[in-house]
């Protein structure tokens, strides 16, 4: 199999505290992967060092290609368009602009104000932008859909898509469980400065199972339950409230975030 990028043993320490402590994972070329974890357990840092952008203590880091980087936060000058940024990357990357991809991010609605007007989703647009205008044969994400609404993320999601169809490598970084499942071949959970699970989402699933959070709001009050099973729950509460009498006003059910699930895979996939 040929690796995009290969990760052998990442150690990286911030004075005395351990932050990366032997990663081990490769990424395939023309898969999408994600590198999943909770705020501290390391994921920017060793999104940072494939990327470059810091020096590591130990191990080894293989790329093969070309890379596009969209940071999570970036600067550029406050005065500057987008079609100015664009241009100017086109011209240090020695490429063509391709205006399909401008379309499809949406950057003909912006290109009137400076980056100093952009909200987090519009810059977080252009920045992916810049970062593919050299055609590269990596893409690194990281959060790339924070802050963008729901068309925006459908937008930019089947841009990813797209991507892969073009036999690009995408490495993305996200708390986002639906487009984590939705996108990726394969996640690495990093816990730690561990990687404690690395495998396809449903293997994942076998493992912890599906976690879901069912919110309601009743006449007496609200409450949130965890489940594994929607249906089995529901019908219990429901036919509960029926007996007590008290009448269901609202009921919402989601996945719960990823930083709050990870501490509990994370536990049970290390146990």
């Amino acid at each position: 199999m040929k690796y995009a990028i290969q990760v052998s043993g990442l150690k990286k320490s911030y004075g005395s505290q351990p932050v990366l402590k032997g990663l081990d994972f490769q990424i395939a070329s023309g898969e999408i992967f994600a590198l999943l974890g909770v705020n501290g357990a390391g994921k920017t840092t060793a999104l940072e060092c494939i990327e470059g952008l810091k020096e590591y203590d130990g191990g080894s880091i293989t790329v093969n290609g070309k890379m596009g980087i969209q940071l999570q936060s970036s600067s550029l000058p406050a005065h500057i368009k987008p079609p100015e940024a664009i241009k100017l990357f086109a011209k240090w990357n020695k490429a063509e602009i391709d205006d399909s991809l401008l379309h499809a991010l949406g950057i003909e609605e912006i290109a009137k104000k400076q980056y100093a007007q952009l909200s987090t989703g519009q810059k977080r647009r252009l920045h992916l932008a810049l970062a593919l205008i050299g055609n590269p044969d990596i893409v690194i994400l990281d959060e790339p859909t924070a802050g963008l609404d729901v068309e925006a993320r459908l937008s930019l999601h089947e841009q990813i898509r797209k991507l892969k169809t073009l036999g690009k490598t995408i490495l993305l970084a996200s708390h986002d469980m639906a487009e984590v499942e939705a996108l990726c071949d394969r996640i690495a959970i990093l816990n730690d400065g561990h990687i404690v699970f690395c495998g396809t989402a449903s293997e994942l699933t076998e493992k912890i199972g599906k976690k879901y959070l069912i919110h309601m709001k009743t006449q007496q009050g609200t409450k949130t339950l965890e489940t594994d099973n929607i249906e089995d729950t529901l019908l219990s509460l429901l036919t509960r409230l029926k007996q007590t009498g008290d009448k269901v006003v609202d009921i919402k059910i989601d996945r719960g975030t990823l930083e709050e699930h990870f501490i509990e895979m994370a536990r049970r996939l290390k146990a």
